[in-house]
């Protein structure tokens, strides 16, 4: 087969934002640039690398064998430029991708424990939504990612072979309120109580389901103000401008004017918390990195 480098980049990209749009503005092709790379990787791997779906692009098994050796073969070249470069790095790198909340509750204190105990780790990070995450993880762009996973807690995906996962802990979703208004003083609300209230929210995606309004909610949420940043939303509760749903986990960094209400009338909604990876002997800066997560618990 003859693939270039650049053709090997545009597979992991794909593989990673799920769309040949995506891919381009990631990378500053134009889309038909994208396409072409594409079409030649097929033409060359003698079969197909990409199926189409209403809901973007998805790698073919063939795909997948590729890109696996994509990765080492694109990981090789970094590390040819650094020897040639002289910019060979004294400190180990690993690529931490993280779902949205999780940056507040449980990086600070993994990064100052891993400090403590393996000062030579360098640790870059990511957020992401959960799906875009494993999507990174198989595309080789990110090393380890923190993700959420709620009952029944099938496979994080459908590729084979599956990604490694450990369980950092399970944490009780909760509706974060006004500390003044008609919530003051109380520890628990009815679910009913919930039905008319105004409701912060995430943007609604494809590849999530709606975040920040209480799962099964009855009739329609009434949502006011849609925020991807935790800090906005909880900062827009604190004003009085409507509740939203986070982990019971957060309750450390809330900012004033907060509280945590928990949900009654209803089952209990609980998320796990995990750290993936691809399978195989990770390194030990990979497993110092999942140690010092796991410990946050």
């Amino acid at each position: 087969m003859d693939i270039s480098s650049t053709g090997l980049r545009v597979l992991r990209q794909i593989a990673e934002s799920g769309s040949f749009t995506a891919a381009a503005t990631r990378l500053g092709y134009t889309q038909s640039a994208v396409s072409r790379q594409a079409a030649a990787l097929e033409r060359s791997a003698g079969t197909a690398l990409f199926e189409r779906r209403p809901d973007g692009v998805r790698l073919t098994p063939a795909g997948l064998t590729l890109l696996r050796h994509a990765r080492a073969i694109l990981d090789c070249l970094s590390a040819a430029e650094r020897d040639l470069t002289g910019t060979v790095s004294r400190t180990e790198l690993v690529r931490l991708g993280l779902f949205l909340s999780a940056g507040a509750a449980i990086l600070p204190l993994s990064l100052t424990r891993l400090a403590a105990t393996h000062p030579q780790i360098t640790v870059t990070t990511t957020e992401g939504t959960t799906p875009s995450l494993v999507r990174a993880l198989r595309a080789g762009s990110i090393d380890l990612a923190v993700l959420t996973s709620r009952p029944p807690h099938r496979p994080l995906d459908g590729e084979s072979p599956r990604l490694h996962v450990e369980t950092v802990m399970d944490t009780e979703l909760v509706v974060a309120v006004p500390s003044t208004g008609e919530f003051a003083g109380r520890t628990a609300v009815h679910v009913d109580e919930l039905i008319d209230v105004p409701w912060i929210a995430a943007p609604v995606s494809n590849a999530e389901p709606l975040l920040g309004v209480w799962p099964g909610l009855p009739g329609r949420p009434d949502i006011v103000h849609c925020a991807r940043d935790w800090l906005t939303k909880l900062q827009l509760v604190a004003g009085g401008f409507g509740v939203t749903t986070v982990p019971s986990r957060f309750s450390p960094v809330l900012p004033p004017g907060v509280s945590l209400l928990h949900v009654e009338g209803a089952p209990p909604e609980i998320r796990r918390v995990l750290v993936a990876r691809l399978p195989g002997r990770p390194t030990p800066a990979i497993t110092a990195v999942t140690r010092a997560i796991v410990s946050t618990t």
